[in-house]
């Protein structure tokens, strides 16, 4: 069989194999992701926008899509790069074959790519542009084509809630809430492209979410009287959404803040930390986390090109509460006084160990104290 597409890096490597879901071209980011199920999340997750991932676990697509594992409502993801792809999915929750969905949504995908080549490129040389394109482009076309296109630059704004997610209130538009059954506390998400089982992980906690947009002021937040602030997930570059580090400056010691990956990067930034960007980033579902406080360590979930600069947090009210135990980066902060903490990985999996969960409750216990303060 003649392959039909390839994958080609700016060193001039051409990586091919076949198509499935959308055919069309696209220049994106490579990264790769070593979780061993939750293709589904992946694709659906936010975080991956304009990435194209290479999935190393070989097999993708076997069990099908399913209505309730969807992450957000529109996938932004850059493109799929597999080793083998299967369209005949054997699982009773199935709605829908990957290749389907991928279609809808323009996502183009190759398979039958040596993925174990190409991760360990993506290792020695780090994360960079690829192109996405039929196998007949002349490699010189593809290149030509790469280095003229830039990646888009503050992608948060392109996942966060816009003003169709707004509804009608008796005195005009306000921001959508995601109600709890039995609600408990009412939390005002800065929504920088959060994935869905965020919401449910605090919504079965009896927290409702009110979610706002990316760049929203303090003050418009604090008028809907919050009991907490949550700080999303979600793609690019902290540096990119200076509004929303502002925004979170005015917020803190106001009421308790929790943050998650991006989220935990935009409150370092806001106390006055640095954050680095990675070689070749995080993402799986096996990354062994440290619990400085109690000396536990977990594993976890991750997605992120970026860091938090542990050295610069000398500067801030923040200490240093995580540590990743594979290459020692930094994982979390707190500062007690102030009512703060975050996260870099994904307390909420999906997909992934949920070892971390309780981090939720800490959040709420945290909002309780605060309550009766």
């Amino acid at each position: 069989m003649n392959y039909t597409r390839k994958v080609v890096l700016p060193d001039g490597e051409e990586y091919y194999g076949y198509a499935f879901g959308s055919e069309c071209d696209k220049v994106c980011e490579i990264v790769f992701n070593t979780s061993m199920v939750g293709y589904q999340e992946i694709l659906s997750d936010p975080s991956y926008t304009c990435q194209a991932v290479v999935m190393t676990y070989p097999l993708i697509g076997n069990y099908g899509m399913a209505e309730d594992d969807y992450e957000t409502k529109v996938p932004t993801i850059g493109g799929l790069i597999v080793r083998e792809y299967n369209d005949r999915p054997s699982n009773f929750r199935s709605k829908a074959r990957l290749a389907e969905i991928m279609k809808h949504y323009h996502i183009p995908g190759i398979w039958g790519v040596d993925t174990r080549k190409l991760t360990r490129s993506i290792r020695d040389y780090g994360s960079r542009k690829c192109m996405l394109c039929p196998a007949s482009m002349p490699k010189e076309d593809a290149l030509t084509l790469m280095a003229a296109t830039d990646l888009p630059a503050r992608v948060v704004e392109m996942v966060s809630c816009r003003k169709t997610m707004y509804v009608s209130g008796e005195t005009g538009p306000k921001p959508w809430l995601v109600p709890a059954d039995h609600e408990r506390f009412r939390v005002a998400a800065i929504d920088c492209g959060i994935k869905y089982n965020i919401i449910r992980s605090l919504n079965r906690r009896g927290v409702s979410m009110q979610m706002v947009p990316w760049n929203m002021k303090a003050d418009e937040i604090m008028a809907f009287n919050p009991d907490g602030v949550f700080l999303s997930n979600g793609p690019g570059d902290p540096m990119d959404v200076p509004e929303t580090v502002e925004t979170v400056k005015k917020l803190i010691g106001k009421v308790p803040i929790f943050g998650i990956c991006l989220g935990h990067q935009i409150l370092s930034l806001a106390c006055g930390a640095r954050t680095v960007r990675l070689k070749f980033g995080h993402r799986g579902g096996n990354h062994p986390v440290k619990n400085l406080l109690t000396g536990k360590v977990e594993i976890t979930s991750q997605n992120h090109s970026y860091a938090v600069d542990t050295d610069s947090l000398a500067a801030t009210i923040l200490e240093p509460t995580h540590i990743n135990l594979l290459d020692g980066t930094l994982e979390g902060v707190r500062c007690w006084k102030k009512q703060v903490f975050s996260v870099q990985y994904h307390p909420e999996s999906a997909p992934g160990p949920q070892d971390s969960s309780g981090l939720f409750d800490d959040f709420i216990r945290m909002m309780e104290v605060n309550r009766h303060a």
